[in-house]
């Protein structure tokens, strides 16, 4: 029994409304790659999982944890780790694996929900660039758990599936064979967005881009990411990836200017709704610019530029057929001193994800996170080849919600 057992039994009030109304609750075990917040690292098992044991606050209203968490196991615990104070705290269990943080080290499945973070950690790089995290090895021993005792929980995984597209899609097929509600990806597309727009829903869209910054492999998910919950909501929606391609340093200019002439006028709306554009030349502050090209099944083209100098968070513009104007926007609220929420962004993924849980229904499909994971993995493929690359493997279709979540203050 841990502190707060033992009082509640002392002073006979183990049978209460209260504890009744907590043991109701959808009971989650967290699966994690590290949990710490060191001040140099505030890693996502923090912020993700805290508000799950803390409550949260999606579009500025304190909304308390519908879930309770119960057991989980960290697969690395630096010198400053968190999980173990808060298990004391809070009343969960640490487990020393992945089997018995969803058994309770029983036989039969004892949780509700799985939450799966697999960001942050001493993890190496391959040659590539990619960091190595264990996300499939760490999925499969959650799926053995449900083959073993021939049940199921929703399942969410933080960011992308995998570093590899053949283990993340191997992730989703378990999904789908094994009939379990998955739900994934990362907190930008839920954040609020300046101005509040989307592309309306079933248009026809020629072109779209996307402002990206940060690590090519962290924060070219979320850039990615950006763009793709934008333009699945278009006309016979998401058709798949045709090819791709990774320009590095010189050749974005040169691309920019002759071929890709057609994605200035949207890069200058998404520069234009983005607060952090450094003065001057985006070629004399992006000192190691890149750019994923990308076109669709459908005909659809886009690109990313990652334009680490020049601006940082992302913007979107795409091109709307017949519209003379781009809907652009910037996903994300301006600081306004005194005013902002801390890491706001997280409040609207730990909604989704808690609605999951609770009805058993994802917000939004995963096969978005299925693509730009994928997407990621063979621009990455690109740029060790130095050429595009015809993707069949991208061939992911999808219909999104008409009326998809995100935070709107």
């Amino acid at each position: 029994m841990n502190r707060r057992q033992v009082i509640a039994a002392g002073l006979g009030i183990g049978g209460s409304p209260q504890a009744g109304a907590q043991s109701a609750r959808k009971r989650v075990a967290a699966v994690v790659t590290m949990y710490t917040n060191d001040g140099r690292l505030n890693t996502h098992a923090n912020v993700i999982i805290g508000r799950l044991l803390d409550g949260y606050a999606p579009n500025g209203v304190f909304t308390r944890p519908r879930t309770h968490l119960v057991s989980m196991f960290t697969d690395q615990v630096p010198p400053h780790d968190l999980s173990r104070g808060l298990a004391e705290k809070h009343g969960f269990q640490i487990h020393p694996t992945i089997r018995e943080a969803l058994t309770a080290g029983g036989n039969d499945l004892a949780v509700d929900a799985v939450c799966f973070v697999g960001e942050h950690g001493d993890y190496p790089r391959n040659h590539r660039g990619q960091k190595l995290y264990p996300r499939y090895e760490l999925m499969e021993q959650i799926v053995e758990v449900f083959r073993r005792t021939g049940k199921t929980v929703p399942v969410f995984c933080d960011k992308h599936l995998s570093y590899s597209w053949l283990k993340a899609k191997a992730m989703y097929s378990w999904s789908r064979e094994l009939k379990f509600p998955l739900m994934a990806g990362s907190s930008i597309p839920l954040t609020v967005r300046t101005p509040d727009v989307e592309i309306p829903y079933g248009a026809e869209m020629e072109s779209a881009v996307v402002l990206g910054y940060g690590d090519m492999d962290a924060y070219g998910f979320h850039t990615l990411e950006s763009l793709q919950c934008m333009v699945e909501r278009r006309k016979g929606g998401e058709t798949g990836i045709r090819s791709v391609e990774w320009l590095d340093g010189e050749a974005v200019w040169k691309w920019r200017d002759t071929d890709g002439g057609w994605s200035v006028p949207l890069l200058e709306a998404a520069l234009s709704h983005s607060p952090s554009v450094k003065a001057g030349r985006m070629e004399d502050n992006a000192k190691t610019p890149a750019a994923f090209l990308i076109e669709y099944r459908d005909g659809l083209k886009a690109v990313a530029y990652m334009m680490n100098g020049h601006a940082s968070g992302w913007a979107v513009a795409g091109k709307v057929k017949g519209k003379a104007d781009p809907v652009a926007t910037y996903f994300g609220q301006p600081r306004q001193a005194g005013r902002a929420r801390p890491l706001a962004h997280f409040d609207g993924l730990v909604h989704c994800m808690e609605e999951m849980f609770v009805t058993g229904r994802p917000l939004y499909p995963v096969e978005r996170t299925l693509l730009t994971t994928c997407a990621l993995s063979l621009l990455f493929e690109s740029r060790a080849w130095k050429e595009r690359i015809q993707t069949p493997e991208l061939g992911v279709v999808y219909s999104a919600p008409r009326d998809a979540y995100y935070q709107r203050t």
